[in-house]
């Protein structure tokens, strides 16, 4: 019988060399005359150990890494295929500090299958949630979403059950599930992670999405620079389509669902849901007036769920093992988990899903194991670039979105991204106005001209000193109000955040007495 060995196809380990690898480990059973089959599967998320080579034995799959194409040879001396030792063995896989410590229920099946597999995927518990849903009435549905306590993972947190039933209520002829995976934040991977490593799980999500709502259409907007979970996505949307679980009459039911990939236009913009909308259309991605909501009048003036890659791929869990087995998970409104990603100065970095209610400390000490350049952590910006930049002194908080909320943080999609003692918070202030002045759509003044007027500001106070640079301070403060009031949509609204927090907490940066730092509040 051939042995098994698990080589990933994620982008991560593509990047670290896993095609070379694979080869090499093809090469090299073929020339010991060793009969090995090779399956690609997704990443376990802990990058810094990519290419992550698994080999399956009897006592389960044994992990090595990072492996080169010239480590190849050794290992098929060490006797890996028995799960031999060898200096890049770290044991059973599931029993690596990193991965046994977490709750994996959306990334349940990441790196475990293979993406492509249909018969993988039911094995694993694949199209459980889709059969159930096909047996239940669309309002059973949306209540069971909404008993979960399931937010909108790609930030704003909105009860994805509560959007849903809008949608459902809206009498139309034409419905609309809009899958946003423009996964532009940075820091963040989770998106992408998902739809090359488990596509099946968003394909299901989606279309018990449109049993709930009586949506007969749905669209995956993809970033552009992810060309990989774009081959992944359409390829298990054609597998999908041919065995009766999308098109017409999904599996012998009478109800219909179609599904397609659509490739975004290179907008960090185009993130914003209203945008989105704008560039699926065919148009330029400029951010709409709401009202009306999109689940009123979306894609092409129809009701429209318009949700995240993680909170649709959540969805097929729910329906399969109950409401009340996710919403046991989490803490306060905050119910479930969440893929966290860890990024920046970060030893180990990666992906991490955990129950809300987790810290930061945890994340970056006991998973991420520290700084990468050994020196002493002093910031962690949370949520993407319009997230606040936390203090070592409030990295016990639990991670929940109101507690964040209350210390003036955001969790939003999760991505964490860490600094050491070197960082100069000043100049990340200034890049956050900077971000915003080059992602800016241009449709709203304060988010278009406020944010070039906040770079300039900016670099007048790190310049200036005593009473020129309290009058730049409260200039920035009343810039910052005139954002977050008068700005279209989060890009300019939130912009504010990062820069605050920085003055907020950094006051010695910009050249500020402590004192002085209440400005920024």
């Amino acid at each position: 019988m051939a042995a098994t060995i698990f080589v990933p196809c994620d982008s991560a380990a593509l990047a670290a060399g896993a095609d070379r690898v694979a080869a090499a480990v093809e090469q090299e059973a073929a020339r010991r005359g060793q009969d090995v089959r090779v399956v690609r599967n997704g990443s376990r998320g802990m990058l810094w150990l990519e290419p992550l080579v698994e080999v399956r034995t009897q006592a389960g799959r044994i992990a090595y890494g990072p492996v080169q194409p010239g480590d190849v040879p050794g290992l098929f001396d060490a006797g890996w295929l028995d799960g031999g030792g060898h200096a890049l063995c770290h044991g059973p896989t599931d029993e690596i500090p990193y991965l046994r410590e977490q709750e994996r229920l959306t990334f349940a099946r990441v790196g475990i299958t293979d993406p492509l597999s249909l018969a993988d995927y039911e094995a694993h518990g694949g199209w459980r949630g889709l059969r159930n849903a096909l047996d239940m009435a669309p309002e059973a549905v949306v209540q069971a979403v909404m008993n979960s306590g399931l937010r909108g993972r790609g930030g704003a947190a909105f009860p994805t059950g509560i959007k849903w039933k809008t949608v459902l209520s809206t009498p139309a002829s034409q419905k609309y599930i809009v899958c946003n995976a423009d996964e532009g934040d940075s820091g963040t991977f989770s998106d992408r992670m998902l739809m090359e490593g488990d596509p099946f799980a968003l394909i299901e999500g989606m279309a018990i999405a449109g049993l709930a709502v009586e949506a007969t259409q749905g669209f995956i907007y993809v970033r552009s620079e992810y060309p990989h979970a774009i081959a992944a996505l359409n390829a298990a949307i054609d597998i999908a389509r041919r065995n009766n679980w999308l098109g017409d009459d999904i599996q012998g039911s009478g109800k219909a669902f179609h599904l397609e990939v659509r490739k975004g236009a290179g907008a960090y913009i185009c993130g914003e849901e209203t945008s989105l909308l704008e560039s699926l259309e065919g148009k330029r991605g400029v951010v709409r007036a709401k009202p009306p909501l999109p689940a009123i009048q979306g894609l092409f003036g129809q009701p429209t769920v318009v949700n995240n890659v993680i909170s649709l791929a959540t969805v097929p869990a729910i329906l399969a093992n109950g409401a009340a087995w996710y919403r046991d998970y989490g803490m306060g409104r905050s119910q479930g988990t969440l893929p966290f990603q860890l990024a920046g100065n970060v030893r180990h970095g990666g992906l991490v899903e955990k129950a809300f209610g987790v810290t930061l400390n945890t994340l970056l000490h006991d998973f991420g194991g520290g700084s990468a350049s050994g020196r002493p952590f002093r910031a962690a910006q949370v949520g993407g670039p319009l997230g606040a930049y936390l203090p070592v002194s409030q990295w016990d908080t639990p991670i929940d979105y109101e507690a964040y909320a209350a210390i003036s943080a955001m969790v939003g999609h999760g991505g964490v991204v860490a600094f050491d003692d070197t960082v100069d918070m000043a100049q990340m202030a200034r890049y956050a106005m900077e971000f915003c002045a080059i992602e800016s759509c241009g449709k709203c003044t304060p988010c278009r001209i406020g944010s070039t007027r906040g770079v300039e500001v900016i670099e007048r106070i790190v310049r200036s000193d005593g009473e020129a640079r309290e009058r730049q301070l409260a200039l920035l403060n009343d810039l910052c109000d005139t954002m977050l009031g008068g700005s279209l949509c989060a890009l300019g609204g939130m912009t504010p955040f990062p820069v605050q927090s920085a003055i907020r907490h950094f006051p010695e940066d910009f050249g500020l007495d402590p004192a002085m730092s209440a400005c920024a509040d």
